[in-house]
């Protein structure tokens, strides 16, 4: 379209991203995503900005496209605010920006993966210089695209394949084995495991990874026939705590209940403590119990439950460090595992 068109238009003779916007009757964050090439966009949205662009003949600032890197800004996508674990891996980012110009802006998902992928463009159209994603419910393929628009490290999240971003893990098989082989050494053969429901397309994640090390363990111990796994609902999706609470409070009431538990997460294996006070079941004279993180609650004196400890400040560092070095221009994928190790504490004892 000539200048003098677009004059007759109504339009003033420069073309802007809004002016794009309003002519194609999108929002200017819809045709910031056609632009992007982002995930999500639908094929009539694409070809109505396009369309527009073409018209108007559009072309996006090569300086404003050339800010990123300058708002040293970056975004934390947290799965949820209830894990009293995630704010070890927080306080872990936090530690490694100090010496850093950059500063850590916080979202939560809520594990909805349309309200991830929301957050995550709402990070990039605010220019965020690299984003850290911590337990994503977004497959690797849609996490490599919006690594192809900025740089992603991810935690709790399981993707050696990827290329496009990094990840950052505790090493969840080996700490699920040494979960069952700690519980087996005190005298129990039957070590059951709680779970997470799965959830259907979603590959990586650290509960998928931490009943392979469950089994391989049980396996290794010549204890296969004792392999038993307990699902429970996920507190964002499913009914909340109440829904989980009932789920494991069935567990607890299972006449064949097995004699020892590795709980996938502190998160449930203090609702398992709270469900075995309950219903009078003493832990760990009727029941051992291992969870997973460590998290500072597991320490006190009336829980006394012994726990996976991933080093969460650390995987925080880690994490950090490597995003850095991706917005600093590095190209090959890192992906690192963190040793975990058990915190020895009451629930997992067998009685003298």
């Amino acid at each position: 379209m000539s200048l003098i068109n677009r004059r007759k238009q109504g339009l003033s003779g420069k073309v802007t991203i809004r002016t794009v916007a309003a002519s194609a009757g999108v929002s200017v964050a819809a045709v910031s995503k056609v632009i992007r090439n982002a995930y999500g966009v639908s094929d009539e949205m694409r070809e109505k900005v396009n369309s527009a662009i073409s018209t108007l003949g559009y072309r996006p600032s090569r300086p404003a496209r050339g800010l990123r890197g300058s708002t040293f800004t970056i975004g934390v996508l947290l799965i949820g605010m209830d894990n009293p674990f995630l704010p070890q891996i927080v306080t872990g980012i936090n530690e490694e920006l100090s010496a850093s110009d950059y500063q850590a802006m916080i979202g939560v998902g809520q594990a909805q993966i349309s309200l991830e992928t929301s957050l995550i463009d709402l990070m990039i159209d605010h220019k965020m210089d690299g984003v850290i994603l911590i337990a994503p419910r977004l497959p690797t393929g849609v996490i490599s695209k919006f690594a192809s628009q900025v740089p992603i490290v991810t935690i709790g999240h399981h993707a050696p394949e990827a290329t496009a971003y990094d990840t950052v893990n505790a090493d969840d098989q080996k700490g699920a084995e040494i979960a069952v082989e700690a519980l087996a050494a005190e005298g129990f053969d039957d070590i059951g495991m709680l779970t997470l429901r799965p959830i259907a397309g979603y590959k990586g994640s650290v509960v998928e990874q931490r009943e392979i090390g469950y089994r391989n363990a049980m396996t290794r111990l010549g204890l296969g026939k004792h392999i038993r796994l307990f699902e429970i609902p996920m507190q964002q999706i499913e009914g909340g705590e109440a829904a989980r609470q009932a789920a494991i409070n069935d567990f607890l009431r299972l006449p064949n209940r097995p004699r020892a538990v590795f709980c996938w997460s502190d998160l449930d294996a203090i609702l398992v403590l709270a469900g075995a006070k309950t219903l009078g079941i003493e832990v760990p004279g009727e029941l051992a119990l291992i969870g997973y993180d460590n998290s500072p609650v597991a320490a006190y004196p009336m829980l006394g439950l012994a726990s996976i400890d991933q080093a969460g400040g650390t995987l925080g560092q880690l994490a950090t460090r490597a995003l850095l070095t991706r917005i600093a221009g590095r190209s090959e994928a890192s992906h690192v595992k963190v040793e975990p190790h058990l915190i020895r504490r009451g629930s997992m004892l067998r009685p003298n």
